[in-house]
């Protein structure tokens, strides 16, 4: 018989599954596709790639408690994401450096663009950490 999860390990599992995603998705737009990432860009990929490392190893050693530690990158990241796909929807041109206002590449289904993605993912992060914060 194996042991049924508890619902902290899925919420660290879950987390770790996204954050590899998207870790895995932006170095797929740089080196897959040549896109050259701007600044905004480097700032939410700073915040992010850690978070692979960080909850990976919380999830094989079974640390919850690592919601101490990745929350704070992640509440970082999710305004720094906000702040670029707002960026893109509403002007042509960035003020931070580099063109982060550009749309370099846009989902063929929904529609969004890279910065929503990242939105997306620091947003999943977000509620996967107060989940596993309040199984602590």
């Amino acid at each position: 018989m194996t042991a049924r999860p508890s619902p902290a390990t899925a919420w660290l599992s879950a987390a770790t599954v996204v954050a590899a995603v998207a870790t895995a998705g932006s170095l797929w737009f740089s080196l897959g596709l040549g896109l050259v990432p701007c600044d905004l860009c480097w700032y939410q990929r700073i915040l992010m790639y850690p978070l692979v490392a960080v909850l990976g190893v919380a999830t094989v050693e079974r640390r919850p408690a690592v919601w101490r530690t990745a929350l704070p990158l992640v509440s970082v990241g999710l305004p720094l994401a906000a702040y670029h796909s707002y960026l893109q929807a509403t002007m042509t041109q960035c003020t931070v450096g580099g063109p982060c206002a550009t749309v370099q590449w846009q989902s063929p289904l929904l529609g969004l663009t890279i910065p929503n993605l990242s939105l997306v993912a620091f947003g999943l992060l977000a509620v996967a950490l107060v989940g596993l914060r309040r199984r602590v």
